[in-house]
């Protein structure tokens, strides 16, 4: 998904309207950078082409949306995607039908879809954005299971003096788990393991 490019023609105006169609954007949406103003010569002759640089403007939300729509559209999976850009953070719901598949097991079709996401949104040289895809609520279900599961576990360790190592997980889910202990009086926890089969690891005090 190109964001940028140059196009030569025999005004800017020519060069630019090429450039838009090359891009399939809206002349509002675009910066425009003047390379060439091109002359027309004397009688036909020594004249020479305009030649602009044309680059899309940052939308971070536009970038999110066009994506998903062309990957659930590979898929035959309509739906309405919903976004909210505050402070860097860009916040992205999905609903629709079979929404199960998107999520995956353990979320790891949507964790595998937020990533690509945030590879295209941030793509070239525009501010970072911190994008977080969610679908049906999940990522609170599953932040409150994982906080559950936590503390029940630590109550294990509390009693059976002996770690307890958990099932490998994603960064955003072993900090979770490590900020709902991190208050513990009887427990401690840390991570272990290589990527993508890094877990937590729950120890007694």
């Amino acid at each position: 998904m190109l964001d940028s490019i140059e196009r030569s023609g025999k005004t800017v105006k020519d060069a630019t309207n090429d450039a838009l169609k090359f891009l399939r954007v809206g002349r509002e949406e675009v910066d425009v950078t003047v390379l060439e103003a091109g002359s027309k010569g004397f009688l036909g002759f020594g004249s020479k082409p305009a030649r602009v640089h044309v680059k899309v403007k940052f939308d971070p939300e536009k970038r999110a949306k066009q994506f998903l729509r062309e990957v659930t559209a590979a898929m035959n999976l309509p739906l309405t995607v919903t976004t909210t850009l505050k402070d860097k953070q860009l916040l992205i719901n999905l609903t629709g039908d079979d929404m199960g598949i998107l999520i995956g097991k353990r979320g790891q079709t949507l964790d595998s879809l937020q990533y690509l996401v945030n590879l295209v949104v941030n793509k070239g040289h525009a501010p970072y954005v911190s994008v977080t895809l969610d679908t049906e609520n999940y990522r609170q279900r599953r932040k409150e299971t994982l906080e559950s599961l936590a503390i029940n576990l630590a109550k294990k360790v509390r009693a059976t003096h002996k770690n307890v190592v958990l099932e490998p997980m994603n960064p955003y889910e072993r900090r979770i788990i490590h900020a709902a202990l991190q208050s513990n009086r009887f427990v401690t926890t840390y991570s272990e393991g290589d990527e993508p089969f890094r877990n937590v690891v729950i120890s007694p005090k």
